[in-house]
Formats: C-alpha cells, sequence, structure tokens
C-alpha cells in the first residue's frame, strides 16, 4: 500500500500577524519565561520572518516597527527588565556552580549589556573558589571521587572539566588540591 515516507509532508498555514497578535503572542511568552528586551525582540522577529517567508506580500518591516512599539510598551509597563532578568538568572547561574565567564557568556548571549551584568555581579556575593568546589561537589570529580587512586588517576580529566566550565587555573589547582573531612 501506502509507504509512510512517501506522504508529502503538510506545511502548516500560520495565522495572519497583526499588531494585537504580536502583542498576544509576546504576552504569552512573558507568562512562561522571564526574558531579556532583545531575547523577546528575536522570539518575535522569528515569528514575521516565518510568516512572512509564508506570505511574499506581507511587509515584514511595518510588523518589526509594531514589535519595537510592543517592546517599549512592555518595558515602561515593567513587564520586560534586563536589570531584573540579570539578577535572577545571576542568582539560579551561582547556585549551579557556573562561573563567572559561563555567567557573562549567557546573558550576553541573551543581550543584556555587558555593563549592567558586571554591575549586578559586583552586587552578588560569589566566591569563584566555592563555586568551582560546588560544582565538583555536583559532578563527584576532584576532592569529591570516591578514592584517593581514583583522584589522581583521573586528575587531568577533573582539571579539563573544571577549566572548560571557566573557573581560572589558580582555582581549580586549589579545588583538586583541596582535602576534605569525613563530615561533608
Amino acid at each position: 500500500m501506502f509507504d509512510e515516507s512517501e506522504k508529502p509532508k503538510k506545511t502548516r498555514i500560520l495565522k495572519k500577524i497583526t499588531k494585537q497578535r504580536l502583542k498576544n503572542i509576546a504576552l504569552y511568552y512573558l507568562k512562561r519565561y522571564e526574558t531579556s528586551v532583545d531575547n523577546l525582540r528575536q522570539v518575535l522577529r522569528k515569528r514575521i520572518n516565518d510568516y512572512a517567508y509564508q506570505n511574499k506580500e506581507f511587509d515584514k518591516y511595518e510588523a518589526y516597527g509594531w514589535a519595537e512599539e510592543i517592546l517599549s510598551d512592555f518595558q515602561r509597563y515593567g513587564y520586560v527588565n534586563d536589570e531584573r532578568f540579570a539578577e535572577i538568572r545571576i542568582r539560579d547561574y551561582i547556585n549551579a556552580g557556573k562561573s563567572v565567564r559561563y555567567i557573562q557568556g549567557k546573558l550576553r548571549e541573551k543581550g543584556v549589556d555587558s555593563e549592567l551584568v558586571n554591575a549586578v555581579l559586583e552586587n552578588q556575593e560569589y566566591d569563584e573558589f566555592e563555586t568551582a568546589l560546588k560544582l565538583a561537589r555536583k559532578k563527584h570529580i576532584g576532592p569529591f571521587r570516591t578514592d584517593e587512586e581514583a583522584r589522581y588517576e583521573y586528575r587531568q580529566k577533573d582539571m579539563g572539566t573544571l577549566v572548560r566550565a571557566g573557573f581560572s587555573y589558580d582555582v581549580v589547582t586549589k579545588v583538586l588540591e583541596t582535602q576534605l573531612d569525613d563530615e561533608t
């Protein structure tokens, strides 16, 4: 009969993009995620571009203008705030044992200004050694390995893991040389 691979794929017909529809898309996104202004701009532009690809007569530049109006309104209402977004993300990343370099890179990807990121990072209590130790505990590497023989055998691998995570060489060696008490 019919083979599943022979069926033509149906392309999904997208709903028409209007200013109200863009606003609803943005509100629905904000209901689910805390985001930066630039990231929300990217989300809206992707939706506009997808619709414009299907409908060649659609003026996507007019829709870009609508998106900018919506973004400025949302900033004025306080729905989108880069500083709040940066504070939340930085706190989460620090609790997860991420390095400053990792945090700065991730927030740069989301379009948060690097000066704002540095200002928020200064206000946080951040100890690079403690954070690296937290990551080592989470990954069961370095001083958190089960026995001394495995700890020595995997030293280079553990060092690579911590350096790739964005920690400095000095902090990595300090973490790997740490001796834990039996209570920890």
